[in-house]
């Protein structure tokens, strides 16, 4: 699809990209589906809608790695026997992103928490250097329980980088627990907006709205890191995956393969079946 046609129609590529993401996992018989499905449409708005060749894209919450992945298989980085290697023994797609392989995979990330410091650190070069970049670093809201995502955002506040986006996805659970039973609630809107960042709360299921979002925060040069909380939806688009924890982990059957595909086909591409 062309930047005109996603722009326009940004349900059938979120669509395309959620069936290809259940085929990986359902063929490697793997697990991690629920986080790659809530944070898609997050990562559609920026590496197809925003990201510009100098900017550098981190996904922090590497166990989404599949939809990584598809993204990069679409952008043409990823080919098609490439991603058909998923999970296997020798693969350069393992469960959490590998780094050296792809320019869209600078980093090997997963071990949570260290996904903002790096963009961090990728910001304040471009600073120094007068480059006129952004770095992004996509987080799940766990992760904002991690000292050092805390450490990061101070340092970006403290050298004024207003070309760093964190961008939390917000879907209110995380490895063992609901995110406000664990440590509470740390990716919370007014949390980031009282230490300084500059921090907008949208629907991170909403791709015209995250990239309108984007482009309004790239246009105010006020020194302020920038803060994006999506709130978003564990499983987003399978009814029995929807924020149940232990879509986390699980993998998928035959037959719950096939009514996930079905319900996307139907959400998403008005593609109507018969089951």
């Amino acid at each position: 699809m062309t930047f005109e046609e996603i722009k326009n129609d940004p349900g059938k590529i979120s669509g395309d990209l959620r069936l290809r993401i259940l085929g990986l996992y359902h063929k490697a018989n793997a697990g991690h589906i629920g986080c790659s499905l809530s944070c898609i449409d997050l990562m559609i708005a920026v590496l197809f809608l925003n990201k510009s060749e100098d900017d550098t894209f981190i996904l922090s919450k590497g166990h989404a790695a599949a939809a990584l992945y598809v993204c990069l298989n679409v952008l043409g980085e990823i080919t098609d026997e490439e991603l058909d290697t998923f999970y296997l023994d020798g693969t350069t797609l393992p469960a959490h992103p590998a780094p050296q392989q792809y320019k869209g995979i600078p980093f090997a990330t997963g071990s949570l928490g260290h996904g903002l410091p790096i963009a961090t650190g990728i910001a304040h070069a471009a600073k120094i250097g007068g480059e006129d970049s952004y770095s992004f670093a996509l987080l799940s809201d766990g992760e904002t329980n991690e000292g050092t995502t805390w450490e990061a955002a101070h340092y970006a506040i403290q050298n004024g980088l207003d070309n760093l986006f964190m961008i939390v996805d917000r879907n209110g659970l995380q490895g063992f627990g609901s995110t406000d039973q664990v440590l509470g609630v740390t990716a919370s809107v007014e949390k980031w907006r009282a230490i300084g960042f500059e921090t907008v709360e949208v629907d991170g299921h909403d791709i015209q709205s995250v990239s309108r979002v984007i482009n309004e925060l790239k246009a105010r040069k006020n020194g302020l890191p920038k803060a994006i909380i999506a709130n978003t939806v564990k499983g987003k688009g399978v009814s029995y995956m929807e924020n149940k924890l232990e879509w986390h982990y699980l993998p998928m059957n035959k037959d719950q393969y096939e009514q996930a595909t079905l319900e996307v086909k139907e959400r998403y591409l008005n593609e109507l079946t018969n089951a």
